[in-house]
């Protein structure tokens, strides 16, 4: 499918929304007007007329052909809205798909509902501009509002000095098909492990000792992956020592572990992380379906996954969330639902129900049998909310992701009390983080500006590039020097 960008710069919102109608068609952009429109093909355009500007849609597809067009006042910042309702509504009209979250394809709609309410504005209008002007369906937009309620009174709590800590272990047992996260096979780069680890110990210190300068207060850490619990026990003891040593955790209010998969974790794993004072963990079985999981390539059973969070409970972790994709080959919503029930029963206190989200980087992402087996996680996405909310969780966090299956989201649910504040502020972007691994991103938040501080991605460029990185982290220094803490000294 060609998506033609004529007389404006809308190119990556255009060609995201195009993507929600071109059902696997790759979408390629072309910055010209065809001398006629092809067959599979997208024109949008914008022309200066008296003192507004023409936006122009066409479109054609499986045979048909709509078009749509507006006026407005030139230099309009609705100019870029408009355009992509315009989009929406003839892709619409061809296909008769009317994707959920209508014109929003960014991560963070939550953030936008909330904005939109908080500004004083009358609930009603904005409850209105997301219903009519970016076409979001009442159930996602109730689903926005639910949310950002849950939320409300933890962002409330923060404070300018608090930071987040993550720390990514980017090793896994083994590859998930579905996997597109930087995450690589402990078989194969087990011999990265050990200067791995060193590295990061070194990187934690250095983060360590630049928040106690800036007089930053560490109230969450989480290691996140991969999967934390792919290392040994004696080297996940040692890692949380060096975290112990290197911060302040007397303010801390939560320490998650994605321990995640359920056959990386061992009674000596679960035992070392309590006594560090780990109080979060995750045991993610993505489904309880053994079909599913064999599908999916997990190497453990529904079984182990159960026995996994048992023993966890056995141990006094107080807040255990568990993983669950819906979408996965093999897959259907009765099977998802059964799941769901086992699932609620063993009364974890989170529940996250992931969309697939089929990256180029994911073994899936060819297959197209596996994908038009999947056609059913719209179905289940409705099933896990109503089966949850029914139990008595309510939805805490939620976030988008491109190539998501039916334009769908990850919702983070929990039972009152045990919300993860964590995951809303990254979401929230509110919160500083400080990020130390392969993948980390750091996210500076201060003086109403948001900066960023990337490290390598893969393990192997984080360890022979390490140096580079500790003279990216002058990007701190200098953040914190233009934005001191009130009351602080750097």
């Amino acid at each position: 499918m060609k998506i033609f960008i004529d007389g404006h710069d809308f190119h990556y919102e255009m060609q995201a929304l195009a993507m929600l109608f071109s059902q696997g068609r790759r979408v390629q952009v072309v910055r010209e007007a065809p001398a006629a429109l092809p067959e599979e093909a997208l024109y949008t355009g914008l022309r200066a007329e008296g003192d507004g500007w023409r936006l122009l849609v066409r479109a054609r597809l499986g045979g048909g052909y709509a078009q749509r067009e507006e006026t407005v006042p030139a230099g309009s910042p609705d100019a870029e809205r408009r355009m992509g309702r315009l989009c929406y509504q003839a892709l619409s009209e061809l296909t008769g798909l009317r994707p959920a979250w209508g014109i929003l394809t960014g991560v963070r709609p939550v953030k936008l509902v909330r904005a939109a309410l908080e500004k004083g504005a009358d609930r009603a209008e904005a409850e209105r501009y997301f219903l009519e002007e970016c076409l979001v369906s009442e159930e996602k937009l109730r689903l926005c509002c639910e949310t950002a309620e849950v939320q409300r009174p933890l962002l409330a709590r923060s404070r300018p000095e608090d930071v987040s800590l993550y720390i990514s272990i980017p090793f896994c047992p083994s590859r998930c098909r579905y996997c597109s996260f930087v995450s690589h096979s402990i078989g194969q780069a087990g011999k990265l492990v050990e200067p791995y680890l060193q590295l990061l110990g070194e990187e934690l210190r250095a983060l360590g000792e630049k928040a106690r300068r800036y007089g930053l207060r560490l109230t969450a850490v989480y290691f996140g992956g991969g999967t934390p619990t792919t290392l040994e026990a004696g080297q996940l003891d040692t890692l949380l020592e060096t975290v112990a040593e290197s911060f302040d955790l007397s303010a801390v209010q939560e320490y998650t572990v994605e321990a995640g998969r359920p056959d990386t974790i061992t009674a000596e794993k679960l035992q070392a992380l309590r006594r560090r004072g780990v109080d979060r963990i995750s045991v993610n079985p993505q489904s309880l379906q053994d079909a599913v999981l064999e599908k999916a390539g997990r190497r453990h059973t529904a079984a182990q996954a159960v026995e996994s969070y048992r023993l966890a409970r056995t141990f006094g972790f107080q807040t255990i969330n568990m993983d669950l994709i819906a979408g996965l080959e093999g897959d259907t919503p009765l099977l998802f639902a059964d799941t769901l029930r086992q699932v609620i029963a063993l009364r974890p206190e989170n529940v996250t129900v992931h969309t697939l989200s089929v990256k180029r980087a994911a073994n899936l992402s060819e297959d197209p049998a596996a994908v038009l087996a999947r056609r059913g996680a719209e179905e289940m996405v409705s099933l896990a909310r109503g089966l949850l909310t029914e139990a008595g969780y309510r939805p805490y966090y939620l976030y988008r992701q491109k190539n998501m299956l039916q334009n769908l989201e990850n919702t983070g649910y929990s039972l009152p009390g045990h919300e993860s504040a964590y995951n809303i502020r990254i979401m929230d972007e509110s919160q500083t983080i400080l990020a130390a691994g392969a993948g980390g991103v750091t996210k500076l938040v201060g003086g109403g500006e948001i900066q960023r501080i990337f490290n390598y991605k893969y393990p192997y460029e984080y360890i022979s590039r390490f140096h580079q990185l500790r003279e990216r982290q002058q990007g701190m220094d200098d953040f914190y020097k233009k934005f001191p803490i009130p009351g602080v000294v750097g």
